[in-house]
Protein backbone atom coordinates (compact mmCIF):
# COMPACT_ATOMS: atom_id res chain seq x y z
CA UNK A 1 0.00 0.00 0.00
CA UNK A 2 3.07 2.47 0.83
CA UNK A 3 4.56 1.67 -2.39
CA UNK A 4 1.47 2.51 -3.90
CA UNK A 5 1.12 5.95 -2.40
CA UNK A 6 4.68 7.17 -3.43
CA UNK A 7 4.16 5.86 -6.67
CA UNK A 8 0.87 8.46 -6.94
CA UNK A 9 2.78 11.31 -5.46
CA UNK A 10 5.33 10.76 -8.18
CA UNK A 11 2.71 10.53 -11.12
CA UNK A 12 0.62 13.79 -9.93
CA UNK A 13 3.68 15.92 -9.15
CA UNK A 14 5.19 14.67 -12.39
CA UNK A 15 1.43 15.90 -13.55
CA UNK A 16 1.57 19.09 -11.78
CA UNK A 17 4.78 20.04 -12.99
CA UNK A 18 4.82 19.23 -16.49
CA UNK A 19 1.43 20.43 -17.11
CA UNK A 20 1.92 23.66 -15.30
CA UNK A 21 5.43 24.56 -16.13
CA UNK A 22 4.91 23.37 -19.52
CA UNK A 23 1.75 25.89 -19.99
CA UNK A 24 4.33 28.49 -19.32
CA UNK A 25 7.59 27.17 -21.52
CA UNK A 26 5.36 26.48 -24.21
CA UNK A 27 2.29 27.65 -24.16
CA UNK A 28 2.43 31.08 -22.86
CA UNK A 29 3.98 33.26 -24.89
CA UNK A 30 3.15 31.09 -28.32
CA UNK A 31 2.62 34.40 -31.03
CA UNK A 32 -0.96 35.24 -31.59
CA UNK A 33 -2.10 32.58 -29.56
CA UNK A 34 -0.41 32.06 -26.62
CA UNK A 35 -2.15 31.42 -23.45
CA UNK A 36 -0.59 34.12 -20.84
CA UNK A 37 -0.58 34.56 -17.36
CA UNK A 38 -3.98 33.38 -17.05
CA UNK A 39 -3.76 30.29 -19.08
CA UNK A 40 -0.41 29.47 -16.91
CA UNK A 41 -2.21 30.22 -13.70
CA UNK A 42 -5.58 28.19 -15.01
CA UNK A 43 -3.28 25.34 -16.03
CA UNK A 44 -1.34 25.11 -12.27
CA UNK A 45 -4.80 24.54 -11.09
CA UNK A 46 -6.29 22.17 -13.54
CA UNK A 47 -3.25 19.63 -12.40
CA UNK A 48 -4.72 19.52 -9.19
CA UNK A 49 -8.12 19.42 -9.59
CA UNK A 50 -7.74 16.30 -11.87
CA UNK A 51 -5.22 14.72 -9.90
CA UNK A 52 -7.22 15.38 -6.85
CA UNK A 53 -10.23 13.12 -8.33
CA UNK A 54 -7.94 10.35 -9.74
CA UNK A 55 -5.31 9.68 -7.00
CA UNK A 56 -7.20 11.90 -3.66
CA UNK A 57 -8.28 7.92 -2.78
CA UNK A 58 -4.78 6.47 -3.32
CA UNK A 59 -2.26 9.01 -1.50
CA UNK A 60 -4.19 11.63 -0.84
CA UNK A 61 -2.72 13.83 -3.87
CA UNK A 62 -0.27 16.22 -1.77
CA UNK A 63 1.58 17.09 -4.48
CA UNK A 64 3.83 19.40 -2.05
CA UNK A 65 6.50 18.83 0.15
CA UNK A 66 4.83 22.01 1.68
CA UNK A 67 1.35 20.19 1.92
CA UNK A 68 2.49 17.45 3.48
CA UNK A 69 4.36 19.00 5.75
CA UNK A 70 1.56 21.18 6.72
CA UNK A 71 -1.17 18.64 6.89
CA UNK A 72 1.25 16.67 9.49
CA UNK A 73 0.99 20.25 11.72
CA UNK A 74 -2.91 19.73 11.29
CA UNK A 75 -3.05 16.67 12.44
CA UNK A 76 -4.33 14.98 9.22
CA UNK A 77 -0.89 13.08 7.90
CA UNK A 78 1.43 10.98 10.19
CA UNK A 79 4.91 12.45 10.63
CA UNK A 80 6.71 9.45 9.70
CA UNK A 81 5.84 9.26 6.12
CA UNK A 82 6.73 13.02 5.39
CA UNK A 83 9.94 11.71 3.71
CA UNK A 84 8.95 9.17 1.58
CA UNK A 85 6.06 11.74 -0.15
CA UNK A 86 8.37 14.34 -0.10
CA UNK A 87 11.20 12.46 -2.12
CA UNK A 88 8.14 11.09 -4.42
CA UNK A 89 7.49 14.42 -4.84
CA UNK A 90 10.94 15.68 -5.38
CA UNK A 91 11.57 12.93 -8.02
CA UNK A 92 7.96 13.48 -9.67
CA UNK A 93 8.95 16.89 -10.35
CA UNK A 94 12.38 16.31 -11.67
CA UNK A 95 11.56 13.54 -14.06
CA UNK A 96 8.77 15.88 -15.46
CA UNK A 97 11.37 18.74 -15.79
CA UNK A 98 13.74 15.85 -17.88
CA UNK A 99 10.55 15.18 -20.41
CA UNK A 100 9.98 19.13 -20.38
CA UNK A 101 13.31 20.11 -21.31
CA UNK A 102 13.32 16.89 -23.97
CA UNK A 103 10.59 18.66 -25.86
CA UNK A 104 10.77 21.99 -25.39
CA UNK A 105 14.32 21.89 -26.43
CA UNK A 106 13.39 20.32 -30.35
CA UNK A 107 12.66 23.93 -31.43
CA UNK A 108 16.11 25.79 -32.68
CA UNK A 109 14.73 29.31 -30.37
CA UNK A 110 14.78 27.12 -27.20
CA UNK A 111 17.10 28.98 -24.08
CA UNK A 112 16.93 27.28 -20.95
CA UNK A 113 19.04 30.53 -20.02
CA UNK A 114 15.18 32.45 -20.33
CA UNK A 115 14.21 30.89 -17.01
CA UNK A 116 12.50 27.29 -17.95
CA UNK A 117 9.93 28.69 -15.80
CA UNK A 118 12.65 28.69 -12.66
CA UNK A 119 11.27 30.59 -9.40
CA UNK A 120 13.40 33.32 -8.88
CA UNK A 121 13.70 36.77 -6.70
CA UNK A 122 15.34 40.10 -7.51
CA UNK A 123 16.93 40.16 -10.62
CA UNK A 124 14.86 36.91 -11.51
CA UNK A 125 12.08 37.95 -10.46
CA UNK A 126 9.47 38.50 -13.16
CA UNK A 127 8.22 41.64 -11.68
CA UNK A 128 11.71 42.41 -10.20
CA UNK A 129 10.66 42.03 -6.75
CA UNK A 130 13.14 42.44 -3.81
CA UNK A 131 13.86 39.49 -1.38
CA UNK A 132 11.30 40.08 0.85
CA UNK A 133 8.31 40.81 -1.30
CA UNK A 134 9.19 37.65 -2.29
CA UNK A 135 9.12 35.47 0.90
CA UNK A 136 6.22 37.67 2.35
CA UNK A 137 4.42 36.49 -0.63
CA UNK A 138 5.39 32.92 -0.93
CA UNK A 139 4.51 33.18 3.10
CA UNK A 140 1.03 34.15 2.85
CA UNK A 141 -0.09 32.53 -0.52
CA UNK A 142 1.44 29.16 0.82
CA UNK A 143 -0.57 29.61 3.87
CA UNK A 144 -4.12 30.06 2.01
CA UNK A 145 -3.56 27.65 0.53
CA UNK A 146 -2.80 25.21 3.50
CA UNK A 147 -6.00 27.05 4.95
CA UNK A 148 -8.01 26.03 2.35
CA UNK A 149 -7.00 22.68 2.13
CA UNK A 150 -7.56 22.32 5.59
CA UNK A 151 -10.96 23.35 4.97
CA UNK A 152 -12.50 22.32 1.81
CA UNK A 153 -11.35 18.52 3.32
CA UNK A 154 -12.81 18.92 6.54
CA UNK A 155 -14.99 16.04 7.70
CA UNK A 156 -18.15 18.63 7.92
CA UNK A 157 -17.45 20.29 4.61
CA UNK A 158 -19.49 19.72 1.45
CA UNK A 159 -18.18 16.43 0.47
CA UNK A 160 -17.00 15.78 -2.89
CA UNK A 161 -16.23 19.47 -3.52
CA UNK A 162 -12.61 19.64 -1.89
CA UNK A 163 -10.96 19.34 -5.55
CA UNK A 164 -12.56 22.04 -7.05
CA UNK A 165 -11.66 24.19 -4.10
CA UNK A 166 -7.94 23.19 -3.93
CA UNK A 167 -7.92 23.56 -7.87
CA UNK A 168 -9.37 26.91 -8.26
CA UNK A 169 -7.21 28.07 -4.96
CA UNK A 170 -4.14 27.52 -6.48
CA UNK A 171 -5.33 29.22 -9.56
CA UNK A 172 -6.30 32.26 -7.80
CA UNK A 173 -2.41 31.92 -5.99
CA UNK A 174 -0.86 31.68 -9.68
CA UNK A 175 -3.22 35.12 -10.75
CA UNK A 176 -1.57 36.86 -7.86
CA UNK A 177 2.09 36.02 -7.63
CA UNK A 178 3.11 35.12 -11.16
CA UNK A 179 4.78 38.32 -11.16
CA UNK A 180 6.30 38.09 -8.03
CA UNK A 181 8.31 35.28 -7.92
CA UNK A 182 6.74 33.12 -11.00
CA UNK A 183 4.73 31.28 -8.19
CA UNK A 184 6.06 28.39 -6.49
CA UNK A 185 4.18 27.49 -2.72
CA UNK A 186 5.77 24.19 -4.05
CA UNK A 187 9.03 22.96 -3.12
CA UNK A 188 9.28 20.50 -5.78
CA UNK A 189 7.68 22.15 -8.93
CA UNK A 190 10.64 24.85 -7.76
CA UNK A 191 13.55 22.07 -7.89
CA UNK A 192 12.49 19.81 -10.98
CA UNK A 193 13.19 23.17 -13.42
CA UNK A 194 16.19 24.97 -11.35
CA UNK A 195 18.35 21.45 -11.80
CA UNK A 196 18.39 22.30 -15.48
CA UNK A 197 18.62 26.17 -15.21
CA UNK A 198 21.41 25.47 -12.82
CA UNK A 199 23.24 29.31 -11.69
CA UNK A 200 20.73 31.35 -10.11
CA UNK A 201 17.81 29.32 -10.42
CA UNK A 202 19.93 26.89 -7.83
CA UNK A 203 21.50 29.73 -5.53
CA UNK A 204 17.63 31.10 -4.71
CA UNK A 205 16.15 27.89 -4.71
CA UNK A 206 16.36 28.04 -0.72
CA UNK A 207 13.52 30.50 -0.64
CA UNK A 208 11.43 28.14 -2.11
CA UNK A 209 11.98 25.41 0.06
CA UNK A 210 12.08 27.90 3.29
CA UNK A 211 8.92 30.17 2.43
CA UNK A 212 6.35 27.62 1.38
CA UNK A 213 6.88 25.25 4.32
CA UNK A 214 6.63 27.75 6.78
CA UNK A 215 3.20 29.29 4.69
CA UNK A 216 1.70 25.77 4.99
CA UNK A 217 2.91 25.25 8.49
CA UNK A 218 1.57 28.60 10.08
CA UNK A 219 -1.49 27.74 7.58
CA UNK A 220 -2.04 24.81 9.18
CA UNK A 221 -1.67 25.60 12.36
CA UNK A 222 -4.46 28.61 12.16
CA UNK A 223 -6.87 26.43 10.79
CA UNK A 224 -6.79 23.87 13.10
CA UNK A 225 -6.72 26.00 16.35
CA UNK A 226 -10.14 27.57 14.14
CA UNK A 227 -11.89 24.41 13.64
CA UNK A 228 -12.00 20.91 15.84
CA UNK A 229 -11.40 17.83 13.72
CA UNK A 230 -15.00 15.90 14.02
CA UNK A 231 -15.44 12.93 16.00
CA UNK A 232 -15.06 9.54 14.37
CA UNK A 233 -18.95 9.03 15.83
CA UNK A 234 -20.24 11.42 13.70
CA UNK A 235 -19.46 10.03 10.47
CA UNK A 236 -20.14 6.18 12.31
CA UNK A 237 -23.23 7.60 13.02
CA UNK A 238 -24.02 8.70 9.32
CA UNK A 239 -24.07 12.62 10.53
CA UNK A 240 -21.96 13.17 7.84
CA UNK A 241 -20.16 10.70 4.89
CA UNK A 242 -16.35 10.40 5.26
CA UNK A 243 -14.37 13.04 3.31
CA UNK A 244 -12.91 12.52 0.19
CA UNK A 245 -9.94 14.41 -1.34
CA UNK A 246 -6.59 15.03 -0.13
CA UNK A 247 -7.06 14.77 3.67
CA UNK A 248 -5.87 10.99 5.19
CA UNK A 249 -3.99 9.38 2.34
CA UNK A 250 -5.23 5.39 2.06
CA UNK A 251 -8.01 6.48 4.38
Amino acid sequence: MSTRKYAAEAIGTFWLTFGGCGSAVIASGFPQVGIGLLGVALAFGLTVLTMAYTIGHISGCHLNPAVTVGLAVGGRFPASDILPYVVSQVVGAIVAAAVLYLIASGTADFDVAKGFAANGYGSHSPGKYNLAACLVAEVVLTMMFLFIIMGSTHGKAPVGFAPIAIGFGLTLIHLISIPITNTSVNPARSTGPALFVGGWALAQLWLFWVAPIAGAVIGAAVYRALASEPQRGDVEAGLRPAPVGPINPGR
